[in-house]
C-alpha cells in the first residue's frame, strides 16, 4: 500500500499559499541586504552536501564550504564555475530561479531573462503572420537580457557569509587556466555547432572544445575578474555591458539601457502542505511550481485508482498521463509573467478546483484530447539545456537552483571580447498563441512577447521541509519535462519508498497534452517490449525524446544528508564534513 493510501490524503488536506510578487531594486536594495554581524550558528546536520552537474563545480563548492561558506556561498560558486566548465547550460548569459531555505525561512529569487525594450509581440512572424522557423532559436535576435549575474549578486550579498571575491575565485581559475573537456561536452558541442553554422560566431570561441583538451577562456576570465572586483555593476553598467551592447549593435536587440534596467526579483515562493511535508517551490513566471502542486494534489485525489498499481506499469503510465493532460491545458492558457498578467495561482491550486479536475480523469482509457480544456474557462487572458544544482550546509540552510540558456549553448552567439554565450530564451515566449515552441508546448497571450517581460518557464527548483527542517532539495533541467520528472522522483521516494539512487535512475516518461495521447520515452531507459505493446494497446503513441532531465537531489535522513546525481548526466555528489 502506498504512502498516499496509508495517509489517506484528500484534497482538503492541502494548504496552498497565494503568490505575492515583491520587487527589489538592483542597487537600491543594498542597505536592506547588509550582512548582519557574524553569529555562531549551531550545527544541525552531520555534514554539508551537494549534488551538481560536474566535478569542477563540485570541487568549487567543497572549497567554499570548507572555507566556512554557507549553502548560498557554495551555490554562487557553483553557478559561476558551471558558466566556465559546463558551457552548454551553465551561464552568466542566461537566467534562472533560486529557491532558498535560510535560517528556517523560505525565499525565492527570480533572475529570469527579460525581453529587450525593442522586443515586439510579432517580432518572429513573417508578413503573412506565420512564425519564422529558427528565428527565436539561433542568432542575435534570439537573446533576452541576461539575469544570472544579478541573481547571484543579490543572493550572495543578502545571505552569503564569505566575500564576493572568494566565491568567484574558482570560476576565474578554471577560465584562466583551463579544464579538461569531457566526451559528453564535445558531443554536445558538435551537435549544437550544426545548428549554428553560418548563423553565429560560435566556432570562433568553441571550435577547439575537444575531448581531453585543456580548454582556456581568457576573455571570460577577464569578465569574471572584473565582476569579482566590481560586483554585478560591471556586467550591467560597466565594461562588460559595453562589450555586450557593442556585439549586439545592428544584429540583436539588447542595448546597454536594457542591461542597466535589469533587476532580479524576490518573490514569495509557492508553498503547499503535502503528506506531512511543506513543499516550497517556484512561483510564476515558472509554470513548474503550480504544475508540481497540481500533480501532487491530483494524484492524491485519485489515490484509490492507484491502489495496487505497479510502479511504471501500463496503468501507472496511463493515470499519470491523464493527470498531466490537465496540468498542461492549464499551463498553456493561464501562466505568464506575474508583473504583466495576474496569474490565478490560488484558483489553479484550490482544493475544490483540483477535486473537479481530478474527477475528469478517465481511469481506463485516454481522455479525448479535444475535451481536455483549461479548467477555469478561456476568458482569461526550454531543447533542454538547463542545469540544476542542490546544496545544503551543516547549519540546515538549503539552495535549490535551476538556471538556463535554453537550447544547448543558447543562441550560439558569443558576445565579442567576453566569451559569454548568450541565451535563446526568447523562444520561451509564445511567438504566436497556439503555436508550439521548441519543447512542443503551446501558450496564450499571457505569455506573449512584450518589452521587459519575463518568458514563461518550467524550471522548478524545489525544497521539501518537515517540522521546519529541510528534508529534500531537488530540481532538474529538461524544458517542459522538468516538473513531471521531479514529480515522478518524489513519487519514487515517498510513495514507492525507493532508495534515493534508484528513485533517480528509474525510468521516466512524459505527456504534455499535445501531441494527442503521446507518451515520450527516454533513451536512458526506453519503453519497449511488452510494456510498449500494452501502452500502444491502451491507445497511446510512443515517441522517443533525446533528454529526460538530470536530477540533482539531496535527502536528509535524520541528521545525515544523502545526495544523488542523475546517471543520465555527468553529475557529481559530495558529502562534506
Amino acid at each position: 500500500m502506498s504512502l498516499f493510501d496509508r495517509a489517506k490524503i484528500s484534497a482538503t488536506s492541502f494548504a496552498v499559499f497565494t503568490l505575492v510578487s515583491v520587487s527589489t531594486g538592483f542597487f537600491e536594495a543594498a542597505p536592506a541586504y547588509a550582512k548582519a554581524p557574524e553569529k555562531t550558528q549551531p550545527t544541525v546536520l552531520a555534514a554539508s552536501a551537494i549534488a551538481v552537474a560536474d566535478k569542477y563545480s563540485a570541487d568549487a563548492a567543497e572549497k567554499i564550504l570548507k572555507e566556512g561558506g554557507n549553502a548560498v556561498d557554495a551555490a554562487v560558486a557553483i553557478a559561476f564555475t558551471l558558466a566556465v566548465t559546463y558551457p552548454e547550460a551553465g551561464n552568466i548569459g542566461g537566467g534562472g530561479f533560486m529557491t532558498l531555505y535560510v535560517n528556517g525561512k523560505p525565499y525565492f529569487l527570480d533572475y529570469r531573462e527579460r525581453a529587450p525594450l525593442a522586443a515586439t509581440k510579432n517580432m518572429y512572424l513573417d508578413d503573412k503572420g506565420k512564425v519564422v522557423n529558427g528565428m527565436s532559436l539561433f542568432g542575435y535576435r534570439a537573446a533576452g537580457v541576461p539575469g544570472t549575474v544579478d541573481g547571484m549578486w543579490e543572493a550572495q550579498r543578502r545571505f552569503g557569509k564569505l566575500t564576493w571575491k572568494q566565491v568567484l575565485a574558482p570560476a576565474i581559475e578554471y577560465a584562466r587556466n583551463g579544464f579538461e573537456v569531457s566526451e559528453q561536452l564535445q558531443q554536445r558541442r558538435d551537435e549544437a555547432a550544426k545548428d549554428f553554422a553560418g548563423k553565429t560566431n560560435f566556432d570562433t570561441y568553441f571550435g577547439n572544445l575537444k575531448q581531453g583538451a585543456n580548454f582556456k577562456q581568457p576573455d571570460l576570465a577577464a569578465v569574471l575578474t572584473r565582476i569579482s572586483s566590481q560586483g554585478a555593476k560591471d556586467f550591467y553598467n560597466g565594461r562588460t555591458a559595453d562589450l555586450i551592447a557593442a556585439s549586439m549593435r545592428g544584429r540583436g536587440l539588447i542595448t546597454k539601457r536594457d542591461l542597466q534596467e535589469y533587476k532580479a526579483v524576490w518573490r514569495q515562493p509557492i508553498e503547499a502542505s503535502w503528506n506531512d511535508y511543506r513543499v516550497i517551490t517556484a512561483p510564476p513566471p515558472s509554470s513548474g511550481g503550480i504544475g508540481l502542486v497540481q500533480l501532487l494534489k491530483m494524484k492524491a485525489n485519485i489515490a484509490p485508482d492507484f491502489k495496487d498499481v505497479t510502479h511504471n506499469s501500463v496503468q501507472y503510465v496511463h493515470l499519470i498521463a491523464e493527470i498531466e493532460k490537465r496540468v498542461f491545458a492549464d499551463r498553456g492558457q493561464y501562466l505568464g509573467d506575474p508583473d504583466f498578467y495576474k496569474v490565478p495561482v490560488a484558483q489553479l491550486t484550490d482544493d475544490a478546483y483540483i477535486v473537479r479536475r481530478s474527477a475528469e480523469v478517465n481511469p481506463t482509457t485516454p481522455s479525448d484530447t479535444k475535451s481536455v480544456q483549461p479548467g477555469l474557462g478561456t476568458s482569461m487572458p526550454e531543447k533542454a539545456e538547463t542545469t540544476h544544482f542542490s546544496v545544503i550546509d551543516k547549519w540546515g540552510n538549503a539552495v535549490s537552483n535551476t538556471y538556463t540558456i535554453n537550447g544547448p549553448f543558447g543562441s550560439g552567439v558569443v558576445a565579442e571580447g567576453t566569451g559569454i554565450l548568450l541565451n535563446d530564451e526568447m523562444d520561451d515566449f509564445s511567438a504566436k498563441p497556439g503555436v508550439a515552441n521548441m519543447f512542443g508546448v503551446v501558450g496564450s497571450d499571457a505569455n506573449s512577447i512584450a518589452p521587459k517581460k519575463r518568458p514563461l518557464s518550467s524550471m522548478t527548483p524545489t525544497i521539501l521541509t518537515k517540522d521546519g527542517k529541510v528534508s529534500l532539495v531537488i530540481g532538474t533541467p529538461g524544458g517542459s519535462r522538468i516538473f513531471t520528472s521531479i514529480f515522478q522522483v518524489i513519487n519514487n521516494v515517498y510513495d514507492f519508498n525507493m532508495p534515493l539512487p534508484e528513485a533517480v535512475a528509474a525510468m521516466r516518461f512524459h505527456h504534455q497534452l499535445l501531441p494527442p495521447n503521446t507518451i515520450f520515452w527516454e533513451p536512458y531507459m526506453p519503453i519497449e517490449g511488452e510494456l510498449a505493446k500494452q501502452i500502444n494497446a491502451k491507445g497511446y503513441v510512443l515517441q522517443g525524446q533525446a533528454f529526460s532531465g538530470d536530477i540533482q537531489v539531496i535527502k536528509i535522513n535524520g541528521k545525515t544528508p544523502e545526495a544523488a546525481a542523475d546517471p543520465r548526466g555527468r553529475g557529481v555528489t559530495r558529502v562534506i564534513q
